[in-house]
């Protein structure tokens, strides 16, 4: 795990969650679960479609959230990034991590240029397990 990782993940207090989903089959349910009981970070459910995960709400988009999320974490799909990208800078959000499968140039570039930290293509839930075995 490189220092910037190790470093965004300590350093993180709140996780927006965008593209969660109540499916258990789907990734972003079991990273959103294992945060849930392992890490002490704050999450929020981003989806618009749905009222809710198992009794937790969801927000219809990020300036929706009731705190600037530190981190965004994507579950979009490769389409979506730039809206998120634009979402994640308005509300002045630190990090925009996008969850493995995910990498695109452009957003990561802009992304910077507006002064987010910008992770691609690696898992969230993965790398806070890494830190945690550490």
């Amino acid at each position: 795990m490189s220092a910037d990782i190790e470093k965004i993940l300590r350093e993180t207090r709140t996780v927006a969650i965008v593209g969660a989903s109540a499916n258990r089959s789907r990734a972003v349910y079991g990273v959103w679960r294992y945060l849930a009981a392992a890490s002490d970070y704050d999450l929020y459910l981003v989806n618009p479609t749905i009222g809710d995960v198992e009794g937790t709400p969801t927000y219809p988009d990020l300036a929706s959230l009731p705190v600037v999320p530190d981190l965004v974490d994507v579950f979009r799909r490769h389409e979506h990034l730039p809206e998120v990208l634009d979402e994640a800078i308005a509300v002045g959000a630190k990090t925009l991590w996008l969850q493995s499968g995910l990498w695109d140039e452009k957003v990561a570039r802009d992304g910077e240029a507006a002064g987010l930290q910008v992770v691609m293509d690696r898992c969230l839930k993965v790398d806070y397990a890494r830190l945690s075995a550490s």
